[in-house]
């Protein structure tokens, strides 16, 4: 689709405008006058992509307009099932998954898309309730949850879940598999400034951290070659088909303001309370890692639902290694011995992750020397 911003007029921009005065975030529009995207209407973009965990643009897109037509299901609206070729997703397939979640029903992340885990959940779900396990949301079985959901609440067990997984992958990095994304490639070259670009940058910062990893003993795989440019979910995809233990997306900024500086890392969470509780702490591992690494300015962690965290089933976090807008940012970026102690911190903040307070050492000393002699000293 076409992006949407202010100053836009037409039928386009009706949809929008009645979407989010349905949401209560924007007044219902005068009937007798054009549908303009107005400052009104850019607010209320902004205010739902803040709620959504979205880029806050006020710019409607395919991720801002993909959540804006999820966000008019309910759950009992419609029937749900899964359908192979076209996957049904809505904010009533999250909430579908969180209740079967709540209930112990592993449905998978709750990512509002109604997949085979989801399926399989559901299926179980209506076994043990005396329902026909026909694997679809009908009125039935939201008859069924909404009687339970009084009596039923909290925990997180998919969280609980990963956490276990990461207690019993043991403390080594050997046999371990990373998918390590590079954004953008191709075509598409991202964030330029300066003669240099967004998709080489973190192409060059990925190879070196394959390069790393692969020399601890772990598997490293990369979502894309240099040449091209895989959508966000076929990324996410990629991990899942791989079994990947970790997911790793690598991007560098651009801001309008050259002020504008820093780095930033970012994991799945919708702001509400469901979020991935690994990834918050492998996010902080990584920020804090690169910060006392390079003393760039510390723009902290934050959860988001971007496709790549969202649709991945593993742990997800996406690093965002400065402004390449900003020119002490970009003079980094630039220097190859940088992106060296880059890919050293990222590494090390993985081996933080599995160590689980065990034979670590401060932020900023444990060095790659040291990470491979633990290493050693395991096998040993």
């Amino acid at each position: 689709m076409q992006l949407l911003r202010r100053g836009d007029a037409g039928p386009a921009v009706a949809e929008i405008r009645a979407t989010l005065a349905g949401l209560g975030l924007l007044p219902p529009a005068d009937p007798q006058g054009p549908p303009v995207f107005d400052l009104a209407v850019e607010h209320a973009v902004r205010a739902f992509q803040q709620q959504r965990g979205l880029i806050t643009d006020g710019v409607v897109g395919p991720a801002t307009y993909r959540a804006l037509r999820d966000a008019t299901y309910r759950l009992g609206d419609r029937p749900l099932a899964y359908l192979v070729s076209q996957p049904v997703s809505g904010d009533d397939v999250s909430a579908l998954q969180e209740r079967l979640l709540e209930l112990g029903y592993d449905a998978g992340r709750p990512d509002g898309v109604f997949g085979q885990q989801t399926e399989q959940a559901l299926r179980s779900f209506q076994r043990d309730y005396g329902l026909t396990p026909d694997g679809i949301c009908g009125p039935g079985t939201v008859r069924a949850l909404r009687q339970l959901q009084p009596k039923v609440r909290g925990g997180r067990p998919l969280f609980l879940r990963e956490q276990e997984r990461v207690r019993m992958a043991g403390p080594r990095l050997r046999g371990k598999r990373i998918v390590i994304d590079p954004g953008h490639g191709g075509g598409d070259r991202g964030a330029q400034a300066g003669g240099l670009c967004e998709a080489d940058l973190v192409w060059d910062l990925a190879r070196r951290l394959e390069g790393r990893m692969v020399a601890t003993g772990m598997e490293a795989l990369l979502t894309r070659g240099p040449d091209n440019c895989p959508a966000e979910g076929d990324r996410a995809k990629f991990a899942n088909d791989a079994g990947a233990d970790l997911f790793l997306s690598l991007h560098v900024d651009a801001n309008r303001s050259p002020l504008a500086q820093g780095l930033a890392c970012f994991h799945f969470g919708t702001g509400n309370g469901t979020t991935s509780t690994v990834g918050g702490v492998l996010a902080g591992f990584i920020q804090r890692e690169l910060v006392a690494r390079t003393g760039m300015l510390d723009c902290h962690t934050h959860p988001k639902t971007w496709e790549t965290l969202r649709m991945t089933r593993c742990t997800a976090v996406r690093v965002e290694v400065g402004y390449l807008t900003n020119p002490q940012d970009r003079a980094r970026l630039a220097d190859p011995a940088f992106r060296d102690v880059v890919a050293e911190g990222v590494l090390v903040a993985v081996k933080r992750l599995y160590l689980l307070g065990e034979n670590d050492q401060p932020t900023g000393t444990f060095t790659f020397d040291d990470l491979l002699r633990h290493e050693l000293a395991k096998a040993e």
